[in-house]
């Protein structure tokens, strides 16, 4: 099905204002086929004038479709529909006399011209499935009356309305409660949903007759709704814009669309939506995510003070294998505590391990017991990871890069020369197709002859390789760059 941007782009004129106006009056549409009980088509006409093309539908959740079928990116030559032909060439609101028959069902059309800056830029087809006509309640006259005002409100140009747009994603529809108010803000009728959402606030009694705006102030404190220009704005029917006001147990969005079918303003129509689950559960959001901080923040506190226990336990070790193996695992609890840390500013369980990758880097060079300056490069991006694979990632970089740096430039292991003057070691990060490549290299002395990573005795190593096949699903190879000098670290993992 075409977008409407590619339609108006292949076949019709419409600049980009008019495409603007269109698609305002999009945003807003579902509440008149809401309040009209009937399907909405937007036509927009052919660039060589030869017709129109179906440039968007709405159906409507009061009552039954009257187009099983979607229409959009349909064409219908001039002459194929009349209505269309009459509101587009005299600009005005056209009503058919006898019903059309689709698949069996009586359906009535009218065509209403969409008016933006004294020009005709559009035709929306309003078309009402009759089966579903009945004996009108008092709620379906004021539904159907205050479509008719938006109806000749668009015909006029006076709908859509290009100011201030809703921020509220879940802005009320009519269903959820409907309000129409005269000039004076006075209720002149409210559905029975509007009148349970204001019995929530605390009303006793009926709605009808009563200036909405006071009623408003006397139910709501004043912490909890907006300033006194807005409420009167909103609830007065003057603007069309919406505001958020309840009490310390109700929590409502209140809509305003004024009415205008002439020019003039004759009254409005308020949507009224309880939203005291919604704000609960944001609630409770917030909640949880704060918690889930605090606890990251903790273990990374428990974490250094382990390493900093596993630190002075080392200091006061005779044994230098005893040494080594403690400040090791000194570094391991370090970059665990790193990922904590970051994850405990996170607001998802997601974090940019870019910035990780590069404090493990400078961790491993800092604590290195070499001789020489080491110093490590990051080409490409890691992005972001879930945490638990960056858990695993932060373990396994941290085991890569002290191998590279002990054994690839440390004191006393035999091989080839290493540079005076500093070393090197490259990160390369490439995310493709759903997988996550790095590759470490280093220029120092490279794997002893006859190497087998399946049958090295090296703690690390076995970390590694644990991790990377086990924990992240991936693969660990060991071997020389292309270069011909020092190691490569091979790690291809499947991230989300």
């Amino acid at each position: 099905m075409p977008s409407l941007s590619e339609l108006v782009r292949h076949h019709t004129d419409l600049d980009a204002a008019d495409v603007a106006w269109v698609q305002l009056l999009q945003a807003d549409w579902q509440i008149i086929a809401d309040l009209s009980f009937a399907d909405l088509v937007l036509w927009l006409p052919d660039r060589d004038g030869k017709g129109f093309w179906a440039g968007a539908q709405m159906r409507p959740t009061t009552g039954p479709t009257a187009l099983v079928d979607d229409v959009v990116g349909t064409f219908v030559p001039l002459g194929r529909k009349p209505l269309l032909d009459e509101a587009w060439t005299q600009g005005r609101l056209v009503r058919e006399g006898d019903p059309e028959w689709r698949d069996d069902v009586p359906v009535r059309v009218e065509s209403i011209p969409v008016r933006r800056a004294g020009r005709v830029i559009a035709v929306v087809a309003r078309n009402t499935n009759l089966l579903g006509v009945r004996t009108p309640s008092r709620l379906e006259l004021s539904y159907l009356q205050t479509a008719a005002d938006l109806t000749q409100m668009i015909a006029h140009g006076h709908f859509p309305n290009s100011g201030q747009r809703s921020d509220h994603a879940d802005s009320p529809r009519v269903g959820d409660g409907f309000l129409r108010v005269d000039v004076e803000g006075r209720v002149v009728y409210a559905s029975p949903n509007a009148l349970s959402v204001y019995r929530r606030l605390g009303l006793s009694g009926d709605l009808a007759g009563l200036l909405l705006t006071g009623l408003t102030r006397d139910l709501v404190p004043p912490r909890r709704r907006p300033d006194e220009e807005t409420l009167s704005a909103v609830l007065g029917g003057r603007a069309h814009r919406d505001t958020e006001i309840g009490t310390d147990e109700v929590s409502l969005i209140v809509r305003s669309i004024p009415l205008l079918p002439e020019g003039t303003r004759i009254g409005a129509l308020i949507l009224v939506r309880d939203v005291t689950d919604l704000r609960r559960r944001d609630r409770e959001l917030v909640t949880k995510d704060a918690t889930i901080r605090e606890i990251h923040h903790r273990v990374k506190n428990n974490l250094q003070t382990v390493a900093a226990l596993l630190r002075l336990q080392a200091r006061r070790m005779d044994n230098e294998s005893a040494r080594s193996a403690l400040e090791e695992a000194v570094r391991r609890v370090g970059s665990i505590a790193i990922v904590h840390e970051t994850l405990s500013h996170a607001v998802e369980e997601h974090v940019d391990f870019d910035e990780i990758a590069d404090r493990l880097s400078r961790m491993v060079t800092d604590v290195s017991s070499v001789e020489i300056p080491v110093h490590v490069t990051r080409d490409g991006r890691f992005g972001v990871l879930a945490s638990e694979q960056a858990t695993a990632l932060a373990m396994v970089l941290t085991e890569v890069l002290q191998n590279a740096v002990e054994h690839g430039y440390g004191v006393g292991e035999s091989g080839g020369q290493v540079p005076e003057e500093g070393a090197e070691i490259l990160v390369t990060v490439r995310r493709l197709v759903g997988r996550l490549h790095v590759t470490i290299d280093d220029g120092g002395r490279g794997l002893p002859e006859g190497f087998d990573l399946d049958r090295s005795m090296n703690l690390g190593l076995s970390i590694v390789r644990t991790l990377v096949e086990s924990e992240l699903g991936g693969q660990l190879e060991l071997s020389r760059p292309p270069s011909g000098r020092g190691t490569r670290a091979s790690i291809d993992v499947p991230i989300d």
